[in-house]
């Protein structure tokens, strides 16, 4: 089970508050914007700004 489309209409990034959208492998949120992943672990999102993984792009994610 994964993160469902209704989840990810209403979450926002809790850094720039922007949009986000779910990696192709299903295991993070990503934030385009801030190149943040959070990460989801046992089907709930980590939104923690202290917790995200900062990465240099988001375009293989």
């Amino acid at each position: 089970m994964s993160v469902k489309q209704e989840l990810l209409d209403v979450l926002a990034c809790p850094k720039c508050k922007g949009d986000i959208r779910l990696s192709k492998d299903s295991s993070y949120i990503v934030c385009d914007e801030c190149k943040l992943l959070y990460e989801i672990r046992e089907d709930i999102p980590i939104m923690l700004i202290d917790e995200a993984k900062k990465v240099d792009s988001t375009e293989e994610y």
